[in-house]
C-alpha cells in the first residue's frame, strides 16, 4: 500500500476536493492553525501513486498494512431528473442489479478516477439537470453538443445518449482525455470525438455548436468567453459551471462584455451554475 500527500493552502480545498471527488481514499486534514492542509490519497500500487506525483508534485511512500484505512463505500448512485442513474459501480453483477431495479433509467458508469466530473459534485449534477431540460427542449430535432473541460466524460456521455448527434468533448489535461474515452466506450458512446486541448487555444467551427457546456474555474471562464460566444451557434444553449459564489459577478460581468446572458442561475452551495445563450436570443430575463 502506498500513500501520496502534499501540503497546500487552505484556500485551495475546493479544488483538491473536486478533482480527486468520487475517490473514497482521499483524506483533507487542516493542520495547525487552518491556513494550510494536508492531502493525502492512499493508493494500491506505486504507479498509482506516482502518477499522481508526476501530476501534482508532492511525495509517496509505502505504508503498513494496519495504517490502511479501509476504503468506504462508493457514492450512491445519483438519480438526474427522471432518466439518468449514475454510479461509480463497474461490477457486472451489481451493475444488472441497478438496471433491474431502474429500468425506465438510462446507466451512466463513472469510476473514481483523477479527472472532474464523477457526478456527484454540485457543479457536475447541476450542468447534468440542466442538460435534461435542454434536451427535452429540443426532442424530435438534430443538435451538436461541444463539452469544454470534459474531465472524466460524463456531460457529454449524458448529451450523447439524450439524443445528442455529433458531440465534441476537450480537456487540456491528457490523463481526463484518456478517461473520458474510456467512460465514452464503457457507456457505449464512443463515437464522442474526444481531444486534448486547450479552450483558450480552440478554434471552433465555424457554425457552432446547438449546446455548449462549460464546466470550468471561474479564472478560465472569464478567459474563454470570446471562444465560448463563438462556439455557440445561434439560438444556442449555453450551460456553465465551476464558478464560486464569491466569482459569479465578474464571471457573468465578463460573459455579458461577449454577448452572453443567463436566464438560469443556481446556486448550491457555494457552487453557481448557470443556463442561457447569445443575448440577441433571449427574448427576457437574462442575468448580468
Amino acid at each position: 500500500m502506498f500513500v501520496w500527500s502534499k501540503l497546500s493552502a487552505a484556500q485551495w480545498i475546493d479544488a483538491w476536493e473536486e478533482r480527486f471527488a468520487g475517490n473514497p481514499n482521499l483524506v483533507i486534514e487542516y493542520l495547525k492553525g487552518g491556513k494550510s492542509v494536508r492531502v493525502r490519497v492512499f493508493c494500491q500500487s506505486e504507479s498509482d501513486a506516482q502518477a499522481i506525483v508526476d501530476r501534482f508534485g508532492g511525495t509517496f511512500r509505502k505504508v503498513a498494512s494496519h495504517e490502511w484505512t479501509k476504503p468506504v463505500a462508493p457514492p450512491r448512485p445519483l438519480k438526474v431528473r427522471n432518466v439518468f442513474l449514475l454510479t461509480a459501480e463497474t461490477r457486472p453483477d451489481k451493475l444488472a442489479a441497478l438496471r433491474k431495479a431502474q429500468p425506465k433509467r438510462k446507466l451512466i458508469i463513472i469510476p473514481p478516477e483523477m479527472a472532474f466530473g464523477t457526478g456527484d459534485h454540485a457543479t457536475t449534477s447541476t450542468c447534468l439537470r440542466m442538460l435534461v431540460d435542454a434536451a427535452r427542449e429540443r426532442r424530435g430535432s438534430a443538435w451538436s453538443v461541444a463539452d469544454l473541460g470534459t474531465g472524466t466524460g460524463v456531460l457529454a456521455i449524458a448529451a450523447r445518449k439524450l439524443g445528442a448527434g455529433e458531440v465534441f468533448a476537450c480537456d487540456f489535461d491528457p490523463f481526463a482525455v484518456a478517461a473520458a474515452i474510456r467512460n465514452a466506450e464503457r457507456n457505449e458512446t464512443p463515437d464522442i470525438l474526444t481531444e486534448e486541448q486547450d479552450v483558450l487555444k480552440w478554434k471552433p467551427r465555424k457554425k457552432g455548436h446547438d449546446v455548449v457546456l462549460a464546466n470550468l474555474f471561474s479564472t478560465v471562464l472569464i478567459e474563454a468567453w470570446p471562444v465560448i460566444a463563438k462556439a455557440l451557434a445561434p439560438g444556442g444553449d449555453l450551460i456553465v459551471s465551476g464558478i464560486l459564489h464569491s466569482q459569479a459577478w465578474d464571471v457573468f460581468k465578463a460573459a455579458a462584455a461577449n454577448g452572453l446572458g443567463f436566464t438560469k442561475v443556481v446556486r448550491k452551495g457555494k457552487w453557481v451554475t448557470a443556463r442561457g445563450g447569445h443575448m440577441a436570443d433571449l427574448i427576457e430575463g437574462y442575468v448580468i
